[in-house]
């Protein structure tokens, strides 16, 4: 009899990954796989996706901006029917989230960071950071459908 498990994707992980454009892409890949497989909406698969990868890119520019570039950030992920947790740990000094501009006030909307942290806060249900700063936790609650 054929393993039912064969072909799905692991709903959760622990990694270490480096600063590769197509190691991102493919961890993006497998976290979509898993909450597809987990019943997200399409709509539910972006706003995942686009917080992941917006996390763990932020660790490498900012977090790891004066580390070597072979330097990994970790990353966890995991996917329940009705929750996705993701927690992105860099090895940089951290950072206070409140000391990030505003994009959206007019002096600040020029400016090109704090975009990557307004769209994790929007796209994700909760978004808290460890009190060093260099971890940032993200949760993804699956909005209820009308029945």
């Amino acid at each position: 009899m054929p393993d039912p498990q064969a072909h799905h994707a692991q709903p959760e992980g622990r990694l270490e990954i480096a600063n590769d454009r197509d190691a991102i892409t493919a961890l993006g890949e497998r976290v979509i796989r898993a909450a597809e497989e987990a019943g997200y909406s399409e709509a539910s698969r972006f706003a995942v996706r686009l917080a992941l990868e917006e996390a763990i890119v932020n660790a490498f520019k900012h977090g790891h901006k004066s580390l070597p570039e072979d330097e990994t950030v970790h990353v966890e992920f995991e996917i329940e029917p009705a929750e996705i947790r993701i927690r992105v740990t860099d090895k940089g000094p951290g950072f206070s989230p409140e000391d990030v501009p505003d994009p959206t006030t007019e002096e600040n909307l020029s400016k090109t960071s704090g975009r990557g942290l307004l769209l994790m806060r929007a796209y994700m249900t909760d978004v808290t950071h460890n009190d060093s700063g260099n971890q940032i936790r993200m949760t993804y609650s699956k909005p209820e459908t009308a029945s």
